[in-house]
């Protein structure tokens, strides 16, 4: 293996993991992935851990995806004990805090699939914050984890 400088620094930015992100944004996501739906479903969700080593609030402001005619920010909310979903502007994310996007609260949705996802998939999901800067992940599309899940996204009306 050539010791050239450069080509060792391109080797270990590609060790870097999913989730690395630029050091002055301080924004850390970690433990990403698309759930599985069943075949024929047209909506599914993306969740994660969005860690904030800054000392200043950010907010996620929007998500993309090609794999979605739609992508939106979403939470559940209590309609008078019925737990609703709702899409949301931002996402607050506190300084030396984190945001958790977990079934049954906030989380990325994603509707109008393009085409089945399959399971060990990769989906590419560009995040925007509040401070300008972005973060590109490859996203893996799993089965959703009995303990960790408590209920999949709902069909959304007629998203």
């Amino acid at each position: 293996m050539p010791s050239h400088p450069s080509v060792l620094a391109v080797a270990a930015l590609l060790l870097l993991p999913v989730g690395a992100t630029a050091a002055d944004s301080g924004l850390v996501v970690s433990d990403p992935y698309v759930r599985l739906m069943p075949p024929g479903s047209a909506n599914t969700a993306a969740f994660m851990s969005i860690s904030n080593r800054s000392g200043s609030d950010r907010r996620l402001l929007q998500a993309a995806t090609p794999v979605a005619r739609t992508v939106e920010l979403h939470t559940h909310l209590d309609d008078h004990g019925v737990m609703r979903m709702r899409q949301v502007a931002a996402i607050d994310i506190p300084a030396g805090g984190r945001a958790e996007l977990r079934s049954g609260g906030h989380h990325v949705m994603l509707i109008g699939l393009r085409q089945p996802l399959q399971e060990g998939e990769r989906v590419p999901l560009t995040l925007r914050f509040d401070d300008g800067s972005t973060q590109k992940l490859e996203v893996p599309v799993r089965r959703p984890q009995p303990a960790l899940e408590a209920e999949p996204p709902a069909a959304h009306g007629k998203h």
